[in-house]
């Protein structure tokens, strides 16, 4: 996984909590190849993301689902500040969010060829009802379902998302609706 997740994973959690709260997560992570330093173009087990967001879950008394999709919610907004090019073509979420795989994700296995992203899979079945299938060998559908709330409060529009998950609760294989309300 790339070090990018892991850097604004941390830059969440001094922000959203506080430094002291990053330095105390990483101490009490045993398992981190880096003791928690992390550069944004590493390359890194996803099992540290794990680590750290159970620990905080711990810290904090959230539940790590909630923790990860509020994860993927200012990811997103993060990707608007540090990718602006992918979201001036765009003037909707699902114009956006049918663009990932085909158009974000190649851009982003160039700037990063070793990358292992999940894939998402579309389906627009008219103007407001969109279908993604996500699919990854990593359990992070709730990062996803984050960054859809993300695109959506972006864009500024009234769709809600339904989840099914097609994985056994695995989060590596989860089925996204989503409807958009005029």
């Amino acid at each position: 996984m790339k070090g990018i997740i892991f850097t604004e994973f941390l830059e969440m959690v001094e922000e959203k909590f506080s430094p002291e709260m990053a330095d105390k997560i990483i101490e009490a992570s045993n398992n981190l190849s880096t003791d928690g330093a992390y550069t944004a173009v590493g390359t890194y087990h996803h099992s540290e993301l794990i680590e750290l967001v159970s620990h905080l879950s711990e810290e904090v008394d959230i539940d790590v689902p909630l923790l990860v999709e509020a994860f993927g919610n200012f990811l997103f907004d993060r990707f608007v500040v540090l990718y602006p090019n992918f979201f001036t073509e765009n003037q909707t979420t699902f114009g956006f969010l049918d663009l990932i795989e085909n158009h974000v994700h190649v851009e982003v296995k160039k700037l990063y060829p070793d990358a292992e992203l999940p894939t998402f899979d579309t389906t627009l079945f008219n103007d407001n009802h969109l279908e993604m299938i996500y699919q990854s060998k990593r359990p992070f559908a709730p990062v996803a379902y984050g960054l859809m709330q993300g695109c959506i409060a972006h864009y500024k529009e009234d769709i809600t998302i339904d989840r099914e998950d097609l994985g056994n609760g695995e989060n590596k294989h989860v089925k996204f609706t989503l409807i958009k309300h005029s």
